[in-house]
């Protein structure tokens, strides 16, 4: 089924922020579920901006979350749609010279989380 242009225009105005668009690269990009304050520590950005900018993109229909005690986990939202794939693809091919602070924090972050 061809998306409504709403929708689209939905899915486009939430990727075109630049912390949004690095949060949906790294959870496709780092193979991992992250939760709210891994993200601030990544990103550096403040709690609220992160919280706000996880808001959009899961009301976008991008993301999905599980509770897991305390925490809340973000990840990828798993579809069919042939247009959210081409979204995907689309931004997974971001060149990784352009998050390179972000990955490296990214993945201290969970090393540590396993511990």
């Amino acid at each position: 089924m061809k998306p409504t242009l709403q929708y689209s225009i939905t899915i486009f105005k939430a990727l075109s922020e630049v912390t949004r668009l690095k949060i949906i690269w790294l959870l496709m990009n780092m193979d991992s579920k992250i939760c709210v304050s891994e993200i601030i520590e990544v990103l550096e950005e403040p709690q609220y901006n992160v919280s706000r900018h996880l808001k959009i993109l899961s009301k976008a229909g991008l993301l999905e979350e599980s509770k897991e005690g305390k925490w809340v986990y973000y990840y990828i939202k798993k579809t069919n749609s042939e247009f959210l794939q081409h979204i995907k693809n689309a931004v997974s091919i971001i060149s990784k010279n352009d998050m390179t602070m972000e990955i490296q924090r990214c993945k201290q972050k969970l090393l540590t989380r396993d511990k």
